[in-house]
């Protein structure tokens, strides 16, 4: 499976990503998590990540208040997470080992479960992007399992340096197919470009050079023509197809009422296009049972787009025109038969 480079869209990159996590104890920890929670407040955010020391005086405190105190589910999350202990080095290279060479699912949930808090760092980093942090840590989750998946333990590469690209690759690629109703980024270049673009723009122009889309493509190394295309997509804003031409008449019409109905029910058109893909199969198959001149009037007068003459096959075989017909005409009955057999006599019929 290949994701896209998550060096396009990071918005940071640590040399460990790991690093913040790799030697803590319970109380560092905590205070991880109290000084997230406490910059979430500076930010203006409601503080999402908690310690469970702090989420369970938290919660004592509301309850004096209030007979009922305000269920979060991420912290809720966090508590179970920091449950999972953090391995050592030589423990990690163990599990990888076992998971690598046997195959071993219980030490890949041992991997796995032993860094779901990089996953959590990471997911929080791009809080920014999009508001809804559970759903990047879900990301980032199937990220790490894949990292777990891909990990070869002989690379001299810790696992955690590794996994934080898939993480990344994960998380950007899920806000980048749910920023907009409609996909704005579906290649390599127009993904950079949709995490890049506007920070590129800014930076030129704090250097008071002139951010033209050649400029900007020279910079990022990308066509010029996705540069200008990227710029018009990210300026202008979804529209709805019921909204009114013109909102000033009532009985204005939308844009779905302009759109031209199909011939036939889109249920119709499926089935249709699954019928055809069925054929089709099955006329190959039956093309391999036939043998000499049935063979060749088949493949040649029948699958072709440009059949040659009775005439021409009679010469070819030594025989009439007419004899030529003759065999088609077999050929075609013994389709028939064929199809009848295979997808149920009507069907083609119907």
């Amino acid at each position: 499976m290949h994701a896209f480079d998550p060096a396009d869209g990071a918005s940071s990159r640590d040399d460990d990503p790991e690093a913040e996590f790799a030697d803590a104890g319970e109380g560092e920890l905590d205070a991880d998590a109290d000084a997230i929670a406490a910059e979430l407040v500076e930010d203006g955010d409601e503080p999402v990540l908690e310690s469970p020391r702090r989420s369970s005086a938290l919660a004592t405190e509301r309850g004096k208040g209030s007979p009922l105190a305000r269920y979060d589910p991420l912290q809720a999350y966090m508590r179970d997470v920091q449950r999972y202990r953090l391995l050592t080095p030589q423990e990690e290279h163990e599990a990888a080992v076992q998971y690598y060479e046997q195959g071993d699912v219980e030490a890949a949930a041992k991997l796995v479960t032993a860094n779901l808090r990089l996953v959590v760092k990471i997911a929080y980093e791009y809080r920014r992007a999009h508001k809804h942090i559970p759903d990047l840590i879900q990301e980032g989750s199937i990220g790490l399992m894949q990292a777990v998946k891909k990990y070869d333990p002989y690379k001299g590469v810790k696992l955690s340096t590794y996994a934080a690209w898939w993480i990344r690759a994960y998380i950007l690629r899920f806000i980048l197919n749910n920023a907009r109703l409609v996909k704005l980024g579906t290649t390599q270049a127009q993904r950079k470009l949709f995490f890049n673009l506007k920070k590129e723009r800014a930076r030129l122009s704090a250097m008071g050079i002139e951010p033209t889309a050649e400029t900007i493509a020279k910079r990022l190394n990308v066509p010029q023509e996705e540069v200008v295309s990227m710029e018009r997509r990210l300026a202008a804003a979804d529209m709805s197809l019921d909204t009114p031409l013109r909102p000033a008449e009532e009985s204005s019409p939308s844009r779905l009422d302009l759109l031209s109905e199909r011939e036939h029910p889109i249920d119709e058109v499926l089935a249709d296009a699954e019928l055809n893909a069925m054929v089709r199969d099955r006329i190959r198959e039956f093309g391999k049972t036939l043998q000499g001149k049935e063979a060749r009037i088949f493949s040649e007068r029948m699958l072709t787009d440009e059949p040659r003459t009775l005439q021409e096959l009679g010469q070819d075989f030594g025989v009439s025109r007419e004899r030529v017909r003759q065999l088609e005409k077999r050929v075609q009955q013994k389709l028939k038969q064929y199809l009848d057999r295979e997808l149920g006599e009507g069907v083609l019929d119907a």
